[in-house]
């Protein structure tokens, strides 16, 4: 896969986000279509920022990769839905009444209800009546991707009851009228460049395709074709990758070397960001799944093993231009963290690291799941959606992993059937931007 350097300049987006975040104070929900860079500036905000700041996520996997916690842990919510007479002042509430800036990540997966009790909780918390507690809130997410779960026919009958959407928006904290949301999208997208894919890709997230559009994109349905190095099949099932993945592995007639991880502290087993005991051989299709902090790789970068040392695996990959360059890759670590009030400052929020993961930066590559291609970026790409698409926004983020419409092989042609969003997401896009 060609390397991705992220930009050095900043965009004028990403000013402005930057500028109203850090100086203005205001409360902003930031998106943007796939490939504009919401997960780097996210990032770039983390970093730079002085306030005294907690990043969240609904599940334990994307706060790993935003390095922060839970939305559950933060809030010490247990996994069942909660009401708000559940919801209790704490006795050591130092946390949340130092707290500055609160930042949720992957908002489009956070429920509505979930949302309520967020706001709830810090009013009871800070002692403070307004929404949020008074807190200042930033929200980070495309609506058009991943959705939030519905567990149960119960569930889904008591949305239909108390909300307009399972989604956040639908929150009532929003008819609160003391509480404004600034609604800021990112238009430069660092992921393509063709104008005519982006189009494309556009009708694909707002539903607005037509035969034609779906005839262009179907001009990538290949049925003789064979994979060459680096095409990645993304499907939608874990079973289908499963088997892709061991197929090829066992096709390499020779010896297999297992890579074990050294864990510590509390690491969930669901969280482990590759295989505790890595298998690979030479001649085996991996991926990247971290930044490499001297920019050699990214998250999502494809290679070849070439090398198996006893500690240590030689990756080979391409640039941009075609050049293979070989990478010597060295285990790396993931924490899981948790934020706590400093005990030396007063004034200051800590981290805590309460377990860790190291191994490879590497999974096996033929294929991944269209789930876990979520943020990721890749030059050759197979999709398979099986029977067909099954969640809201599947296609699009498969098709929009992949840099250009020449790289991407349909193994069976996509249907209008396959373009699956809700209605009520588009309608609220519409509306706000």
């Amino acid at each position: 896969m060609a390397f991705e350097k992220a930009p050095l300049e900043l965009s004028g987006d990403f000013k402005a986000a930057l500028h109203i975040i850090e100086n203005e104070g205001r409360n902003v929900f930031i998106t943007g279509r796939a490939g504009t860079g919401k997960s780097t500036l996210l990032q770039l905000f983390r970093n730079t920022t002085r306030k005294k700041t907690a990043v969240l996520a609904p599940t334990g996997i994307a706060a790993l990769n935003v390095g922060g916690q839970t939305i559950h842990s933060f809030f010490g919510f247990p996994p069942k839905p909660l009401s708000r007479q559940d919801l209790k002042k704490r006795r050591n509430r130092r946390l949340y009444t130092r707290l500055e800036v609160l930042v949720i990540d992957e908002i489009s997966m956070v429920r509505a209800d979930m949302l309520d009790n967020i706001d709830w909780f810090l009013r009871i918390n800070r002692e403070v009546p307004a929404p949020f507690g008074g807190l200042q809130v930033v929200f980070f997410g495309d609506m058009f991707q991943l959705p939030p779960v519905i567990a149960n026919d119960i569930e889904a009958m008591r949305f239909q009851l108390e909300y307009d959407s399972p989604y956040f928006f639908s929150a009532q904290v929003f008819q609160d009228s003391t509480f404004f949301l600034e609604m800021m999208e990112l238009n430069k997208v660092y992921r393509q460049e063709n104008r005519n894919f982006l189009r494309l890709l556009e009708s694909v997230r707002l539903n607005r395709l037509d035969y034609d559009d779906l005839e262009d994109l179907n001009s990538r349905h290949l049925p003789q074709f064979e994979p060459e190095d680096f095409y990645v099949t993304l499907s939608a099932r874990n079973a289908t990758v499963d088997r892709i993945n061991q197929r090829e592995l066992s096709r390499i007639p020779l010896e297999e070397k297992t890579y074990v991880a050294t864990i510590s502290g509390q690491f969930n087993p669901r969280l482990y960001p590759t295989n505790p005991a890595l298998k690979l051989k030479l001649g085996a299709q991996v991926m990247f799944i971290k930044n490499d902090p001297d920019k050699r790789f990214v998250n999502g970068t494809i290679g070849k093993v070439i090398k198996l040392d006893k500690k240590t695996v030689t990756v080979q990959i391409e640039q941009a231009d075609g050049t293979p360059t070989q990478l010597e890759v060295e285990p790396m670590e993931w924490e899981v963290v948790k934020y706590k009030p400093s005990d030396k400052d007063p004034s200051r929020i800590d981290t805590e690291t309460l377990g860790n993961f190291t191994q490879l930066p590497l999974r096996l590559a033929w294929a991944i799941t269209i789930h876990k291609s979520q943020g990721k970026t890749f030059d050759k790409v197979i999709i398979d959606l099986g029977r067909g698409a099954f969640e809201h926004g599947q296609t699009y983020v498969a098709l929009s992993r992949c840099r250009s419409l020449e790289g991407i092989v349909l193994k069976t042609p996509l249907r209008m059937q396959d373009i699956l969003i809700d209605e009520r997401v588009v309608q609220f896009y519409e509306t706000h931007f």
